[in-house]
């Protein structure tokens, strides 16, 4: 069982900014992730995609997404999040092509207060997905809702309750 995440949305900050650790992507892990689920010929057949403008074989989108998601979680996992409710500015700027080696990075660039009174505050997020190179595969912002104290507390109560 993993703990819960210990910041509420007081305890975030305008210009907290973070990365995480790199990882290397192979071209087995591209062909089986669009095989499974992005099933374009450029990702999924090495062979023909030599014939593509890439030139190779390169991830999907919704893969490079996959893994800011999983380097995210490593760096970010601490923040009790409601849920997200939204990306704005989202950029595929350079393919992910095999061997690449990526991190990712986060700023908090906004923070409102809730005015629903619901015990949640709305963190706008800018991140980017950032190759060896030290180019920008993707970037993005992204928008979620963190419980407030008051929120986490009246969430604790109601499950108590409820138990």
């Amino acid at each position: 069982m993993t703990n819960s995440p210990s910041r509420t949305f007081e305890d975030l900050s305008v210009g907290e900014f973070r990365q995480s650790r790199t990882r290397t992507v192979s071209q087995d892990e591209i062909i089986d992730f669009a095989r499974q689920y992005d099933p374009q010929w450029f990702h999924s057949d090495a062979e023909l995609a030599k014939g593509s403008v890439f030139g190779e074989v390169v991830a999907s989108g919704i893969h490079l997404l996959a893994l800011w998601r999983q380097l995210d979680h490593e760096i970010n996992a601490d923040i009790d999040y409601v849920c997200g409710v939204g990306f704005d500015d989202m950029r595929l700027k350079k393919a992910l092509r095999p061997g690449d080696t990526i991190h990712v990075t986060s700023e908090i660039i906004s923070l409102e207060p809730s005015t629903s009174g619901k015990g949640r505050g709305t963190a706008r997020t800018r991140y980017a997905i950032i190759n060896q190179h030290g180019e920008e595969a993707a970037s993005f912002i992204s928008i979620n809702l963190v419980y407030t104290q008051e929120g986490r507390d009246r969430r604790s109560a109601s499950a108590s309750a409820s138990a």
